[in-house]
């Protein structure tokens, strides 16, 4: 069916990204829009066209946008920027997915607030494929072992890997290496791919990707 939206409206937009994951992939992928840092009007007309999948960076903005909004049928929220460790309850409390575990006491923190709300939201693990020294995740090498512990201590679903790629580097040798390491350690989701790049994601396995600009369009404050 052809859409009668504005070329210009996130309806318009979000029908352009989700055909064009069609074309390049032949399983589902869900789009996430990243909807940090954008007013309530964008959020408002996202979910006015149907859309229900959305990713925040950090808890205390994601509780602005979303605390009055939880009951909307369908809604999916993850969290895809770092988690503090004593951010581990407001984050179980809110989100249905958090993609960005890196580390044995973020996985401890979780599981003690999971058990305490009777709450498990499905993990990620974040990779660092670059080993980038300034940037979350844990390094292809201790993966395994990270992996092994989330699955002993965690009382939810560990679900899969996500990476964000090195920004001077192609990302399609990062995209590959995350699924060579999903399949090595028995992980059916990869979240990879954002807005320059979703498509590559997808045509690599990408079961998720995070699209912010090519969503809601370019932020007015610059």
């Amino acid at each position: 069916m052809t859409s009668t939206a504005s070329p210009d409206s996130i309806a318009a937009r979000r029908d352009d990204i989700l055909s064009r994951l069609d074309a390049a992939a032949s399983h589902p992928v869900e789009l996430i829009a990243v909807s940090k840092r954008q007013p309530d009007a964008r959020i408002e007309e996202a979910l006015a066209c149907g859309h229900r999948v959305f990713g925040e960076n950090r808890v205390q903005e994601a509780e602005a946008h979303w605390a009055d909004r939880r009951d909307i049928e369908g809604l999916k929220l993850h969290l895809i920027g770092p988690l503090q460790s004593n951010k581990s309850e407001e984050a179980v409390a809110l989100f249905d997915v958090i993609q960005t575990v890196d580390r044995a006491k973020i996985v401890k923190t979780l599981s003690a607030a999971a058990q305490k709300l009777g709450r498990f939201p499905d993990l990620f693990i974040q990779v660092n494929t670059g080993e980038e020294p300034q940037k979350s995740g844990v390094v292809p090498a201790e993966l395994a072992e990270l992996v092994a512990f989330t699955r002993e201590t965690y009382p939810g679903r560990l679900v899969g890997l996500m990476c964000i790629p090195p920004v001077d580097e192609p990302a399609g040798p990062h995209f590959a290496l995350l699924a060579k390491l999903a399949e090595e350690n028995g992980l059916e989701s990869l979240s990879m791919g954002m807005s320059s790049d979703f498509e590559l994601g997808a045509r690599f396995g990408a079961t998720h990707v995070r699209v912010g600009s090519a969503f809601f369009g370019e932020r007015e404050d610059g």
